[in-house]
């Protein structure tokens, strides 16, 4: 995960980058399982608290894959320890995680290599110069949740910024928080927020929502957007 005050945040090197209202009956699953989140990233990682890391590969990213091919340069910004990209390295793209926790990148580099991976420092809402139309893919799973609401518009830029011209962004979307209160991280993003953010740099490709899911996420809480960069 990744953010400047709300979580780690990711978002650099060539690679490719990495949700709606939920059944009443899972709520109870969903708010039990959901706790604060802590603002110092690093000290999570360090201390083992981060109960955002369930282990493996986002299920809705599994999902997608199982039916799309992600290729090219790939950037996932707050990556954490790296399932993400390692299951995107593992199918055959050149992945660069970023996180702006260095205690998450130690761990994802300790896993065995599945790909062409690699991880580095930094804040996806400052990037580098050298990030600039360096990505074919930006896949987004617990970047934006993580980030204060306010910062959205600068998300949005430097995703702009990152991708190559016709570069593609895959987003899960946290569309339902149970019990939020404003008290993120995580923070929910509704449909109309979606829009107004990307609508008019990025063209709708595909968008569902995933069956697969954490088993603390219930089917309807996510919104997976597929959307490739418009050329104005």
């Amino acid at each position: 995960m990744q953010r400047r005050t709300s979580k780690p945040r990711q978002a650099r090197k060539g690679a490719a980058v990495v949700g709606s209202t939920c059944a009443v009956g899972c709520l109870a699953t969903f708010v039990s399982a959901r706790r604060a989140m802590p603002r110092d990233w690093n000290s999570a990682y360090e201390n083992g608290d981060t109960p955002w890391d369930k282990g493996y590969a986002a299920p809705p990213l599994v999902e997608f894959l199982e039916r799309r091919v992600i290729r090219g340069r790939v950037l996932v910004p707050g990556c954490g320890t790296g399932h993400d990209v390692r299951l995107l390295a593992g199918q055959g793209a050149e992945v660069t995680g970023l996180d702006i926790a260095s205690g998450a990148l130690e761990k994802a580099a300790a896993f065995p290599k599945t790909g062409d991976e690699s991880y580095q420092p930094g804040d996806f809402l400052n990037l580098e110069a050298g990030f600039h139309g360096a990505f074919d893919w930006v896949v987004e799973h617990t970047c934006l949740c993580a980030i204060d609401p306010t910062e959205r518009e600068a998300y949005a830029l430097s995703l702009r910024s990152t991708l190559k011209p016709g570069g593609q962004f895959l987003a899960i979307f946290f569309r339902e928080v149970s019990d939020y209160k404003g008290d993120g991280p995580p923070h929910p993003i509704s449909p109309e927020e979606i829009e107004r953010l990307f609508a008019r740099d990025f063209e709708r490709l595909e968008s569902f929502v995933p069956r697969k899911t954490y088993p603390s996420r219930p089917v309807g809480c996510e919104e997976v957007r597929w959307m490739r960069r418009r050329e104005l």
